[in-house]
């Protein structure tokens, strides 16, 4: 069988904001900006998950599509979609991680990766925040 890789993309609309609660307002506004301000700001993600393996010679697919999708709807799009990221989700609550981009795909990838059949790997979440900016995550450290 031939090896291939396959990538889903989904969007999403949510709010981050950077800030760290153990500095003060000028430090937060020095470091991150306008980004730092309350109550945070939003953005309109995509988010590509990308999955690799070997072509079954009976379906043609690396895995079911219908099962990425499900995947996909239960660890990105239930939790992230429509959410402040800072106050929804307690691993990016002020003094836990920063809701990067980078930080985010990590997340994904951390969610997803395990839902996945034995033979389908995961090689890359990207987060996208807008069509200049993305992270992707292509295994934890």
């Amino acid at each position: 069988m031939q090896g291939a890789s396959l990538t889903r993309t989904v969007s999403f609309h949510a709010l981050h904001r950077y800030y760290r609660p153990e500095w003060s307002e000028a430090k937060n506004q020095e470091v991150f900006g306008s980004l730092a301000d309350a109550p945070g700001h939003g953005h309109e993600y995509r988010c590509g998950v990308t999955i690799g393996g070997s072509v079954d010679g009976d379906t043609g697919m690396i895995m079911d599509l219908g099962v990425l999708d499900r995947i996909i709807h239960e660890e990105v799009l239930i939790p992230l979609r429509g959410k402040h990221i800072n106050l929804d989700i307690p691993e990016f609550g002020y003094g836990h991680t920063l809701p990067t981009c980078e930080a985010l795909a990590a997340y994904v990838y951390r969610r997803i990766a395990p839902r996945l059949p034995a033979a389908v790997s995961l090689e890359r979440v990207r987060i996208a925040e807008d069509p200049t900016l993305y992270a992707d995550c292509t295994r934890l450290a």
